[in-house]
């Protein structure tokens, strides 16, 4: 199977700290892959890397068959979209305006306006809130606006980083179902950063384990879920 996302031999230092060793994984074209992995494993330089904001001391980051460069806007433009840890809104601003701001690199008004309607088919929630400011919603309704914010940019990749942080479990459970409707529907490639390994490699038809900066595991997530390993160090059985 094709992979759409890439990632080979990444190495990347903060100052003299080594923070990836030789990290190397495969997005398949339109499937959800999940990176776990505890706090500070390396899961946030793996996306920076593949975000442009952080540059390799070595390795390479592939979308389909094109090298990105290592520096912000690039992968946009590769058609690679995030989801930041955090939410990172435009609290002042509305529902509409934040989703809108996802879209600025679309020409094609027609096309904005599709996207809108299917994120709002994704969280109707949104759709009711539209007017609302970003600053005031629950946490999960900035989520699913941080999620469809990025989805207006209408990439091939979608990156989320920790979409369950911070989430009641409900509202986890059900942003879940809404990242494999997105990924079946639209054929979208997802690489879903979480340390809730439970709730990720549920979903995932490819999981990938990094503990301080290696790949020390990766399979299907049905197999990685079924790992002692992975079961003893994240799923607390």
């Amino acid at each position: 199977m094709r992979s759409d996302l890439s990632v080979r031999n990444l190495v990347v230092n903060y100052g003299p700290v080594r923070a990836l060793h030789g990290v190397s994984f495969d997005v398949p074209e339109g499937q959800i892959a999940a990176l776990v992995g505890s706090n500070g494993a390396g899961k946030s330089t793996v996306l920076k890397s593949i975000c442009g904001l952080l540059k390799p001391v070595e390795g390479e980051i592939r979308v389909g068959e094109e090298v990105m460069k290592p520096r912000p806007g690039d992968p946009l433009r590769h058609g690679v979209a995030l989801s930041p840890e955090g939410r990172r809104l435009f609290g002042r601003l509305s529902v509409e305006e934040n989703l809108m701001m996802g879209a600025y690199t679309v020409k094609d008004a027609a096309a904005r306006d599709d996207m809108l309607d299917r994120v709002y088919g994704y969280f109707p929630r949104l759709k009711e809130r539209r007017r609302q400011m970003a600053g005031s919603l629950s946490g999960g309704e900035q989520q699913m606006c941080a999620i469809g914010r990025a989805l207006m940019a209408q990439p091939r990749v979608l990156l989320l980083d920790e979409p369950s942080l911070g989430i009641a479990p409900i509202i986890v459970a059900e942003l879940a179902k809404i990242i494999e409707e997105i990924s079946r529907d639209t054929s979208m490639t997802v690489l879903l950063v979480e340390q809730n390994a439970q709730m990720a490699l549920s979903i995932a038809a490819t999981g990938v384990v990094l503990e301080t900066g290696n790949v020390v595991l990766t399979g299907t997530g049905r197999e990685l879920l079924a790992s002692p390993e992975v079961r003893a160090a994240y799923l607390g059985t």
